[in-house]
């Protein structure tokens, strides 16, 4: 009898075996290993590790009118694992469980289990750290066995048929209940090792995925640098597709499904367009929940995570997947942690462009102030004029006065448009003055923005820029505008001429930081200036045809408390 009985409670352990191996699959499996746990996860963990105690209850093997049962395993892994309150918890109901169905050992067997879980937890509170997770679970059902047969040895009534039952039982259910214990530990120590396993691997790719894309976010979240970091992700994890957006256009994709998911065109997946919209990290399981146009799309899941700078969502980092719910719970944390990671370099790239650009604010306003060419060439022009037209030479060393003393009278962040149109004015007045005929300029400007508060400098860069390389390039000279109008609460400006033009190789690449040399930096630096006052979509705009001219486009936001009282 002994014999059967060890084999049938073998077959019982064989099915909590199963189970284990199932739970170290779920969700509630990762409660496990935190450091710590909600109440809310505590109590999924009590209810599962109390189910498997009543459960090995139902699955005793009945023996002399009592139950031969492997019902302590639950509540010994679950104290051994989760410690005192859990363990406690689940030893209490499997307790009062045993308790409640009867038999003459019912009342014994319902106190060894409740011990067993606050034994079970104090051992996991006290020995667990320096102690193999094995070794402990075997040493504890064991002791908890013992304790169990002998209160039935001394208690239990009739002496008789208790003694007979422990005699029968005693090695079956150690055996039993020892290496169901060891079983159920293994199989989670192995699948936790797994888990952190897989952890560490992905930590891996997260640190080096940071460190290999840190140079490319720090020119901003443009199509050059996303196409580098989209390409530097794809590689290092092999997703099927990895893209990145900014909140309306699809700034790179790189992997399957580029022929219709372009950079430079706008975004056309409903989930992504959630995803910015909510700020939230976001999952499509099918095709279907990624919400693509294209029937024929080779994207079947995705995890999507928003990228934020100086805390306004500013796009989306997306990882595609080739099968349907192909991305597992570790493999959301790491998209979510790259979100995180380049969300980081983002702000920090701001910050140190924010700085950068205060440094060469100062530098271009000295070089615009004294600028050795610039100031070279106005005095010859002036220096010719004294003995042909003593007036005009005049005339215009007043204007190179002006010029200057308004450049270095105030060190403000902004002054009032009128002011910055005098200082394009003395600018203007100067060059024509060397070039004659050959520079010829066309203003439009409502009146009614004279006092609007614009930020300094603004304007005589665009203004220099079109001068210097739009125009004079050419011999026969030409014409720079400058038009200034009001619209939806915002003043529009545009800055245009009728030069060279811009070659398209060269506008692809003309606003990035670095790029630009001479006057180019003072483009940039207007260009970058804009979207750290207004925000990104204040960036300045450009149209060019090679050999009819440029026009560059801005808008500043008017605000009441901007405008000032200008008397002409």
């Amino acid at each position: 009898m002994e014999e059967s009985l060890s084999v049938i409670l073998l077959q019982r352990i064989a099915i909590l075996s199963v189970i284990a191996y199932i739970f170290s699959h779920t969700r509630a499996f990762r409660y496990l290993f935190k450091e710590e746990t909600t109440l809310r996860e505590q109590f999924i963990l009590m209810l599962f590790f109390s189910a498997l105690s009543v459960g090995g209850t139902y699955m005793g093997v009945p023996v002399e009118g009592a139950l031969v049962n492997v019902r302590d395993t639950g509540v010994v892994v679950g104290g051994l694992l989760c410690g005192p309150l859990v363990g406690g918890v689940a030893g209490i109901i499997g307790g009062l469980h045993r308790i409640f169905i009867g038999g003459f050992t019912a009342v014994e067997c319902g106190i060894s289990t409740i011990l067993a879980g606050f034994l079970a937890g104090y051992i996991h509170y006290r020995m667990r750290p320096r102690t193999p997770e094995v070794v402990t679970g075997m040493v504890t059902s064991t002791t908890v066995v013992l304790f169990s047969m002998g209160l039935i040895w001394f208690l239990a009534k009739p002496d008789i048929v208790a003694q007979s039952l422990v005699i029968q039982a005693l090695l079956p259910m150690v055996l039993a209940n020892g290496l169901g214990i060891a079983a159920f530990m293994i199989i989670i120590y192995n699948a936790r090792e797994h888990q952190t396993k897989i952890a560490a691997i992905q930590t891996h790719k997260a640190l080096h995925i940071a460190n290999a894309t840190l140079p490319y976010f720090r020119q901003g979240l443009n199509r050059l640098s996303a196409e580098k970091v989209a390409t530097t992700v794809r590689y290092i994890t092999g997703a099927a597709a990895v893209a990145i957006t900014n909140q309306h256009t699809v700034l790179a994709h790189v992997g399957l499904g580029a022929d219709h998911h372009p950079a430079g065109g706008p975004i056309v997946t409903s989930v992504t367009k959630e995803c910015i919209q909510s700020g939230q990290i976001m999952t499509a399981r099918n095709g279907r929940e990624i919400g693509c146009s294209n029937a024929e799309c080779p994207l079947h899941s995705a995890v999507l995570a928003p990228l934020l700078c100086r805390e306004k969502i500013v796009g989306a980092f997306k990882l595609y997947y080739s099968r349907d719910d192909a991305m597992n719970q570790l493999d959301i944390e790491f998209a979510q942690g790259l979100g995180q990671i380049f969300s980081t370099q983002l702000e920090l790239a701001s910050l140190q462009q924010m700085s950068e650009m205060a440094t060469k604010a100062e530098l271009k306003a000295l070089q615009a102030q004294v600028n050795p060419h610039f100031l070279f060439n106005a005095l010859n022009t002036i220096v010719s004029l004294c003995r042909t037209d003593s007036e005009q030479a005049r005339t215009l060393l007043i204007e190179l006065s002006d010029f200057f003393r308004r450049t270095l009278k105030s060190s403000r962040e902004f002054v009032s448009l009128q002011e910055e149109l005098e200082l394009v004015d003395s600018y203007l007045v100067l060059e024509k003055a060397r070039f004659g005929p050959r520079l010829k300029v066309e203003k439009e400007i409502d009146a009614t923005m004279l006092g609007i508060q614009v930020p300094a400098f603004i304007l005589q860069p665009l203004v220099e820029n079109a001068v210097k390389h739009g125009l004079l390039a050419r011999e026969s000279g030409g014409m720079v505008g400058l038009n200034i109008t009001q619209r939806a609460g915002h003043m529009e400006i545009c800055v245009y001429d009728d030069g060279l033009g811009i070659e398209e190789k060269v506008m692809e690449k003309i606003l990035l930081l670095g790029y630009g040399k001479g006057t180019g930096v003072g483009l940039t630096n207007v260009n970058e200036r804009l979207k750290v006052l207004y925000g990104p979509s204040y960036a300045l705009k450009m149209e060019s045809v090679p050999g009819e001219g440029t026009r560059i486009y801005l808008r500043i936001p008017i605000h009441a408390h901007e405008r000032e009282e200008y008397h002409a």
